[in-house]
């Protein structure tokens, strides 16, 4: 493996479609290791925009205007960041041979579209998952959970990330508000919806899983310590690493991550969510990039889930291994506002064991990320105190 230098005729170029607090955190490592990259989102100064070479503002579910940027920018590498993007359009520009898709463009079709992969892990791997169906309608959404999903039961658009368009339906009264939910909470497709039972678990994970090349060439699958995480309207408030589990369980949850990211293929970070009971383990999603409840290993991991993710697709050597147990406590907006700031730093970063990471981003509303608090402990009670802790001491401001 060979890295150029950025802004010359030689540079590695990787073009990051999606520049959220994620996709920031992917530029900071492929920078690190002397990567050219070119940071795309759909509104100005994202994250990620603040830290890459180039910046640029599309519509990525618009193939024509993602094509034509590809064609000006001539990445060697494209890595998705989020779900709204025209994955027919990736397909086509992997195979004329434009650029790399990462981890490949099929995996992303099928990642982007919760019918894809549940799909692939249900029906053609025969993996545990709770019980499923899809519906285009109001009345097939009824339909199928009078059929056997039953109440209660839980309502997502099949396209949308951190919770957007979830909900919980207790009864028939609730249906109609879940269903108009899931169609204005898409980030593409408004109109199909998945319709899940509830599966009574006892805790959720997600187990991030690196594809790389070992010593030889050949890829091989790593596995960091499960993550814990708590959440609240389907989107993550808390993780913790590592979570206790059951020898059983946590063997069956990496045979499941491992079946689902070899049939997927290509190279990278997979954040497999999964429900656990006892020694019971049930696949729920997978994302082919870096997962939201995986920013704790900023504080756990000697090679944190973006920097595994760098390393991966470039074909470098991989490093796992926990450092310490830490957790990560998130922090809202809580208002609708632009340019807002954050006061009680210095009193949050007194927490012993403890750092912040401020996104950056141009505008608040009361649920959306702002920050994230981060700190390591003797054990996960005492981190996922210190985290909490932390996140309650930063008070946002309004400009």
């Amino acid at each position: 493996m060979e890295i150029g230098t950025p802004l010359s005729p030689t540079a590695t170029r990787v073009m990051l479609l999606g520049s959220g607090e994620l996709g920031k955190e992917v530029v900071i490592a492929l920078q690190r290791l002397g990567v050219e990259v070119v940071a795309v989102d759909r509104y100005p100064d994202a994250p990620g925009h603040q830290v890459a070479h180039r910046a640029h503002v599309i519509d990525m579910a618009d193939g024509r205007a993602l094509r034509e940027l590809v064609e000006r920018e001539r990445p060697q590498l494209i890595v998705p960041e989020i779900e709204a993007i025209a994955t027919d359009t990736l397909a086509q520009i992997e195979a004329d041979g434009l650029a790399r898709v990462i981890p490949t463009a099929r995996a992303t079709q099928l990642t982007m579209n919760r019918e894809g992969i549940r799909r692939l892990a249900a029906e053609e791997l025969g993996l545990p998952t709770s019980g499923y169906a899809f519906a285009d309608s109001l009345e097939e959404l009824r339909a199928a959970i009078d059929a056997g999903i039953g109440y209660p039961c839980i309502v997502k658009p099949v396209m949308s990330s951190s919770g957007k368009g979830q909900s919980l339906v207790n009864g028939e009264a609730e249906l109609e508000t879940a269903w108009s939910c899931a169609k204005s909470g898409g980030r593409v497709d408004r109109g199909r919806v998945i319709v899940e039972a509830l599966v009574r678990f006892d805790y959720e994970i997600t187990l991030l899983t690196v594809r790389a090349p070992d010593a030889s060439g050949d890829i091989r699958t790593a596995f960091c310590a499960p993550v814990g995480h708590r959440q609240q309207q389907g989107d993550y408030v808390e993780s913790w690493q590592p979570q206790p589990m059951s020898e059983a369980a946590l063997r069956s949850a990496r045979e499941m991550a491992r079946a689902v990211t070899e049939k997927l293929g290509g190279c990278g970070l997979f954040g497999v969510e999964l429900f656990v009971a006892g020694d019971q383990v049930w696949f729920s999603e997978v994302s082919p990039r870096p997962h939201d409840t995986g920013m704790v290993t900023m504080m756990t991991q000697w090679q944190n889930e973006f920097e595994l993710h760098a390393r991966a697709i470039l074909g470098l050597p991989v490093d796992t291994s926990l450092r310490n147990p830490g957790a990560s406590a998130v922090i809202y907006g809580g208002m609708d506002a632009r340019g807002m700031r954050f006061s009680g730093i210095e009193s949050a970063l007194a927490v012993p064991g403890s750092e912040l990471r401020l996104f950056g981003k141009p505008e608040s509303f009361p649920r959306r990320r702002m920050g994230v608090a981060l700190a390591r402990g003797e054990d996960i009670d005492q981190a996922r105190q210190r985290a909490s802790e932390c996140a309650s001491r930063v008070r946002p401001l309004a400009p």
